[in-house]
């Protein structure tokens, strides 16, 4: 009989989708009251029914969210929810409320709930601070886990700097981040902008919290976004990711056109490497700096951080070939203020603008994915071995093109590169950082060669 009891217990938390062990897990939520929790900021309404929280919204309401009353650090949290069609909501991990901060509002790391055609549930946002960490653009696939008008099943994993989210056991987002090491944990009932959508309602139930005897989820291949500077998360470096720049040295790089790196005009201070303003013409303090490898297919990822009024660029497949004078020539992701810099009006339609394919194609300009001067900002370059490429912008795909076809080869004719022979068509070449006499900072450049 002790043996049937043990066993039907186990088979009720594994059809949850619980499956560690039971003393491995503490109950958050008892299925009759709200007892360790507490609501703050907006006044959405939060009530037990048939053992599950329910959230209504209610009109002109900010934000609510029914924090638990603890901190937690390092964690596996698992929980089930179902949302009603088009009503966005999240789970906050790792948050704080600080009266020092927006007068206590909300802000840190959130398992988001998008049941909109955006199909964003399992993406990482940060409330209140960053905005998005991690949208599903990077994880496509993950677009499909979410099941409307079901339950949903949730894991979040936070283990030192790793953050993991898992949605009906689908890895969606993952990011790599140190900004907060510790919070609550918040179920949130999202501001309604239409009177008809007061007395939605937002389900959750069956949430337990692991604390101790952590054990992630094995390593996966998912893309991984770092926000600390400069290094190599586990699950990158088995993604087959190399540091381009290691932080601290000039190793691995030279000037354009000249064999060692360039004796004044850039600066390496603080794990970073920035042009050191000048006059503001091309090439003509230090000049520009290239790898001194060459890479053909890869995914290359790096943060760069402008000045008022700044210009650069990063340049790939450049091969030194054309002996030009000013910046060695190669197809160019823009790295400009796009408000202060009058390169920005130049062009055709805007394709001189930040993240564009220089004087080629203009970028898609998507608000969420523009930061203001002087914060960081998460470049990506995709260059696909059929000569597909794509730009990336703090986590938005802005361009998209193919080396070589027809409307490629049109663009390069109308363009300031005409009088280059097959400009942009090496097999490989150097990957560049340009001097245009601007202060302009990068860090965290990575590369993973693709097959």
């Amino acid at each position: 009989m002790k043996n049937q009891i043990l066993f039907f217990i186990l088979l009720i938390f594994s059809g949850n989708g619980f499956s560690q062990s039971l003393g491995d897990w503490e109950d958050l939520f008892d299925g009759k009251d709200l007892k360790g929790w507490k609501q703050i900021n907006g006044k959405a309404k939060y009530e037990v029914q048939n053992g599950e929280i329910v959230g209504t919204t209610v009109a002109n309401e900010p934000n609510s969210f029914l924090i638990t009353e603890q901190n937690y650090g390092n964690f596996i949290v698992e929980l089930e929810f179902k949302v009603p069609q088009g009503m966005n909501s999240g789970i906050q991990f790792r948050s704080e409320s600080k009266i020092d901060y927006l007068n206590g509002r909300v802000h840190g790391y959130q398992f988001e709930i998008d049941p909109s055609p955006r199909a964003w549930t399992g993406g990482i946002y940060d409330e209140a601070r960053r905005e998005w960490l991690y949208t599903l653009e990077y994880n496509t696939e993950a677009k499909k886990a979410f099941k409307q008008d079901e339950w949903n099943k949730v894991r979040i994993e936070c283990i030192g700097n790793s953050l993991r989210i898992f949605i009906n056991g689908v890895a969606a987002g993952n990011v790599v981040d140190d900004l907060t090491t510790s919070g609550f944990l918040a179920l949130q009932v999202h501001a309604i902008q239409k009177p008809e959508e007061a007395g939605k309602q937002i389900r959750w139930r069956n949430i337990h919290i692991q604390t101790k005897n952590l054990k992630p989820s094995p390593l996966d291949n998912l893309f991984v976004m770092s926000f600390v500077p400069n290094t190599l998360s586990t699950q990158e470096q088995k993604n087959g990711l190399m540091l381009l720049w290691d932080g601290k040295t000039s190793n691995g790089w030279r000037g354009a056109y000249k064999d060692k790196f360039p004796e004044k005009g850039w600066e390496i201070k603080d794990g970073t490497i920035s042009v050191v303003k000048s006059a503001g013409a091309e090439s003509q303090n230090g000049g520009d700096i290239i790898t001194t490898n060459e890479y053909g297919a890869i995914d290359l990822q790096f943060e760069f951080k402008l000045s008022e009024g700044a210009n650069s660029g990063l340049k790939y497949f450049v091969t030194e070939s054309e002996g030009n004078k000013g910046s060695a020539i190669g197809l160019e992701y823009q790295i400009l203020d796009d408000e202060k810099h009058p390169d920005a009006k130049q062009g055709v339609v805007g394709n001189r603008t930040l993240a564009s394919l220089y004087d080629l194609i203009p970028s898609i300009k998507v608000k969420r994915g523009l930061h203001k001067i002087g914060e960081w900002n998460n470049g990506r370059i995709i260059v696909y071995p059929d000569n597909r490429i794509e730009h990336w912008l703090n986590g938005y795909k802005v361009v998209e093109y193919q080396r070589g076809t027809p409307t490629y080869l049109a663009l390069v004719a109308r363009s300031k590169y005409a009088q280059w022979e097959n400009f942009g068509m090496a097999a490989k070449g150097h990957i560049l950082l340009q001097d245009h006499g601007d202060n302009v900072s990068f860090r965290s450049i990575k590369v993973k060669e693709l097959k």
